[in-house]
């Protein structure tokens, strides 16, 4: 019964994928300059953006470098302006202009899964072939000697090929779709995801300024977003935390302003606090009507560090009266364990979700991937607060038993590289999943749930430094 599934799911996503397939390699074919490909470890990136700044032609063509600074590798690039370390592994297609460099990353999953297996019958009870996926291209140029132009565009297919109501997520919650919350489910991505520009001038080695926009983007607040970091490389499923840690990676209507010091980066951004709506194919309206700051903190090459705040007016528009404050703050780490594509990232987050009264829910993230060559094992911990309401049980919270019941979850997942062709790689894989709800929800969910899912993907492969 699996595998005709599985040969259904191949054909839904064969019309969505097959094109993207095709494309995504001849645009990698042009990295005939790149050595074979090897990982940095830390007493190398020095070595690597100081041969990145000494190879920059001031007058005229430059190499690729971090999206928002001339003086830093491009492996440190994050989502919006966040940092990630640098010794951190980038898997992505690159091609060298006269003027203008590009790049392009992203992931197709085809994939069948399966929530709450084993409890027959009970709330988040459901199955089903989805296609979680993303694409990502980025353009950069020097603009004379000290600035940098940056130019990207992010886009899911989430919405045309999993529906509206997204894909089957247990104690997933957050946004709606046809009037009614999302619970037990991963809402889809807006069709653009990201459509943004930055600028930012050198004044020395040590400090930058930068501008960036984007309408959508992502303001300055949280860690870098779920499907960007490398610890979640291999794994399909958005975080239950979601909406308490990065949940405002699609802004529509952002603006940061950075400077960066040596090690360390300040932001301030003022952006739309409402969370997009259930048309994944428009443009909301902009309100600029909340803001956030986050400091940066790099102290080697291995170790990226966040603290962030945000003061986000009315995100839901089912209650357009509750603003939120968020409290993120998170620790990434990236080594490379010698050799061929061996390496392990890990990513550490809080968030906290602060709407008055009694509404202040904590989340707590701890997930790894163990890179060995063609094999991967990779890991998620995670133990979010979550309300009744927040879980559809009860329209309000009267009891306050009700208003923070925790929800944990371990998954495991076991990835292999099938085949690989034009800097592209077909993977499979298999994840299972274990929660441990509070006792009140054990009525409705039932004792221990599990829930699996099986997939294949695409991805660029790693790129040659």
């Amino acid at each position: 019964m699996l595998l005709n599934k599985l040969t259904l799911l191949t054909a839904a996503g064969m019309a969505a994928t097959v094109a993207t397939a095709v494309t995504l390699p001849a645009f990698g074919q042009h990295e005939h300059h790149q050595a074979p490909a090897k990982d940095t470890v830390s007493h190398e990136m020095h070595d690597m953006k100081s041969m990145d700044h000494a190879k920059m032609d001031h007058n005229g063509p430059s190499h690729m470098t971090h999206s928002f600074s001339l003086s830093l590798p491009m492996t440190r690039n994050g989502s919006g302006t966040g940092w990630q370390p640098d010794a951190t592994p980038m898997y992505a297609y690159m091609k060298h202009g006269n003027k203008w460099n590009y790049m392009l990353h992203g992931s197709i999953f085809l994939r069948y899964t399966a929530q709450n297996f084993n409890n027959d019958g009970k709330k988040g009870s459901d199955s089903k072939f989805s296609v979680p996926n993303w694409f990502m291209g980025m353009a950069q140029r020097q603009v004379g000697k000290n600035g940098l132009l940056n130019v990207r565009a992010m886009v899911s297919l989430d919405r045309i090929v999993d529906g509206g109501a997204g894909y089957p997520l247990l104690f997933q919650s957050g946004e709606s779709w046809k009037g009614q919350p999302l619970i037990d489910r991963q809402h889809p991505h807006d069709l653009i995801s990201e459509l943004s520009i930055g600028y930012t001038q050198r004044i020395n080695d040590k400090v930058d300024l930068t501008i960036y926009a984007g309408y959508p983007g992502e303001p300055a607040l949280g860690p870098t977003a779920f499907m960007h970091r490398m610890s979640a490389f291999n794994n399909p499923d958005a975080v239950l935390g979601h909406h308490w840690q990065d949940a405002t990676h699609i802004t529509f209507g952002v603006v940061t302003a950075g400077i960066r010091y040596g090690k360390f980066k300040l932001e301030g951004s003022s952006f739309t606090g409402r969370e997009p709506d259930e048309n994944r194919f428009d443009f909301d309206k902009p309100r600029f009507n909340s803001y956030s700051y986050r400091l940066l903190f790099n102290p080697s090459a291995n170790w990226a560090m966040q603290v962030s705040r945000g003061f986000i007016k009315s995100p839901e528009p089912r209650e357009p009266d509750e603003d939120v404050n968020r409290t993120t703050a998170s620790v990434q780490h990236s080594g490379n364990l010698g050799g061929k594509n061996r390496w392990i990232s890990s990513t550490f987050v809080w968030g906290l979700n602060d709407a008055g009264e009694h509404h202040k829910e904590n989340s707590v993230l701890a997930e790894s991937n163990l890179q060995l060559d063609k094999w991967a094992v990779y890991g998620r911990y995670e133990w979010v607060q979550k309300s009744g309401s927040e879980l559809g049980l009860i329209a309000y919270d009267p009891d306050p038993l009700l208003e923070k019941l925790p929800v944990s979850m371990f998954s495991l997942g076991l990835n292999r590289q099938i085949a690989s062709f034009s800097n592209t790689l077909l993977q499979a894989g298999a994840q299972i999943s274990l929660y441990k709800p509070d006792r009140l929800l054990e009525s409705v969910y039932g004792k221990a749930p599990l829930s699996g899912q099986v997939y294949l993907r695409i991805t660029p492969a790693l790129m040659r430094m």
